[in-house]
């Protein structure tokens, strides 16, 4: 009895491992495109919307609060622009602010900046949208002379965000760089201020990523410049930048 319950046992076994190692074949298969456009957002679910709705509001409550003003609208773009400049010199303040002594420059990617920021008021949601990411800001050490390569391809591009260096771009070639009034030096190694993303060698900065040393601060780059402005705000001061040809193109 016991033989014939574990022959009976074994052929089930045998059986199922049968029929789930059983190869199948795709005999038909169909696709359809499924437009994601304007007649998508017609689509909504009313009940969600009103589950949403009171974190909505809490949440817009926040997003919608002014913390100051600018005088100007400011967009990013190369060689300078008003909010590259501006964005560059709060990196560089904060930088030397945390490491306690002066930061030889910063470098802010322009793709970065991911939005206008037109004159009047300046909300929470606008530097949210500004900086959407949770990049933070970081201190590299590296030699003047891949300071001088990451410089060339900049020139190559027509400019990135910078402070703290001046240079003049001819037949797009990075020519008279100097860092804070010094002509560059090549054996010299230069202090950063600049975010974790372009630390990583991203956005063809490899140069950055070749550095001596390297100093996380765990400062989010969107609160670096939420604090700023409110802290010129609380002394009265409106956001303001120039234009003062720290990138020049000279003879394009």
């Amino acid at each position: 009895m016991k033989s014939n319950k574990f022959l009976f046992i074994s052929l089930i076994v045998f059986s199922t491992l049968s029929y789930s190692c059983k190869t199948w074949t795709i005999t038909q298969a169909t696709s359809s495109k499924i437009a994601i456009d304007s007649t998508t957002d017609a689509i909504v679910d009313k009940n969600y919307e009103a589950y949403l709705q009171p974190m909505k509001q809490k949440i817009d409550a926040q997003m919608n609060v002014v913390i100051g003003q600018t005088a100007e609208t400011m967009k990013g773009h190369g060689p300078e622009s008003l909010l590259s400049n501006l964005s560059a010199d709060v990196y560089l303040q904060a930088a030397s602010d945390f490491l306690g002594s002066k930061v030889d420059i910063s470098i802010v990617n322009l793709g970065g900046l991911r939005t206008v920021v037109p004159a009047g008021n300046i909300t929470i949601r606008k530097v949210f949208e500004l900086m959407p990411f949770e990049n933070e800001l970081v201190i590299v050490w590296i030699k003047g002379d891949k300071l001088n390569d990451l410089l060339q391809y900049f020139a190559s591009m027509g400019g990135e965000g910078v402070s703290g260096l001046r240079m003049e771009i001819k037949q797009k070639k990075a020519v008279n760089i100097t860092i804070n009034g010094q002509a560059l030096d090549d054996a010299k190694v230069y202090s950063i201020a600049t975010n974790d993303y372009l630390a990583g060698g991203n956005d063809q900065m490899i140069q950055l990523a070749q550095y001596e040393k390297r100093l996380n601060t765990n400062i989010k780059i969107r609160d670096m410049l939420l604090n700023y402005i409110q802290n010129e705000t609380k002394k009265g001061n409106k956001i303001q930048s120039k234009l003062d040809g720290r990138i020049k193109i000279t003879n394009p």
